[in-house]
């Protein structure tokens, strides 16, 4: 029951972040997830140019893998995204993509689980896990966690394998992904899922 849509923001295929995600996956099988990994980190995404299209057609002008994976957002239940740290943050074509399939999509993210995984040799995991974090809490989704802040360590997947509390909550963190994604899935049934209000959009024109 349930699908999770993992993203994969690091250049490296087979690099530290792809090793704690591939440590959910592991998790995610055997408590029967559907589970779809996809490599952002090496593709030519660039940031938004704040044209407007997306407003009028629900898709970004940019037609590159964010129109792609948007429709692949929609139909899961939960997401997580992976990113190595560079300059204690995100790396910069993770939060391209991540600017874009958020705001140009325009179906309803509320009460899909997310959860942030973050990569670094040594400094600068939780800045960068509190930056990927926002995407969830803006959109009404449920953000999961374990048993610490979910990051590894390492220069590299050996070295993060040799990470045991940090492999350990990994997979913490894909058993709370998997038991909240049926939690909800049991009460939207049970109760319908909880009212969300837009009318209310505040600004101050004019300096008021």
């Amino acid at each position: 029951m349930g699908k999770v849509l993992l993203l994969n923001g690091s250049p490296r295929a087979k690099g530290c972040t792809a090793a704690a995600l591939q440590e959910m996956i592991s998790v995610f099988t055997t408590e029967g997830i559907e589970t779809e990994l996809i490599h952002v980190g090496n593709k030519d995404i660039r940031g938004c140019i704040a044209c407007g299209s997306c407003m009028k057609t629900g898709k970004c002008v940019l037609n590159d893998l964010v129109n792609e994976v948007a429709p692949k957002f929609e139909a899961a239940d939960g997401l997580v995204i992976g990113s190595p740290v560079y300059y204690a943050s995100p790396n910069g074509t993770i939060l391209s993509f991540m600017d874009r399939l958020f705001y140009s999509t325009h179906f309803s993210k509320h009460m899909k689980v997310g959860a942030a995984v973050v990569s670094a040799r040594r400094g600068g995991n939780t800045a960068s896990f509190d930056v990927l974090n926002k995407y969830f809490t803006i959109s009404g989704m449920p953000v999961a966690s374990a048993t610490y802040w979910n990051q590894v360590h390492g220069f590299t997947a050996e070295d993060v394998k040799k990470d045991l509390e940090g492999l350990q909550t990994m997979r913490n963190l894909a058993r709370n992904m998997s038991f909240m994604i049926r939690a909800i899935a049991d009460a939207k049934e049970k109760y319908g899922l909880p009212e969300m209000e837009h009318s209310a959009f505040t600004s101050f024109p004019d300096g008021k």
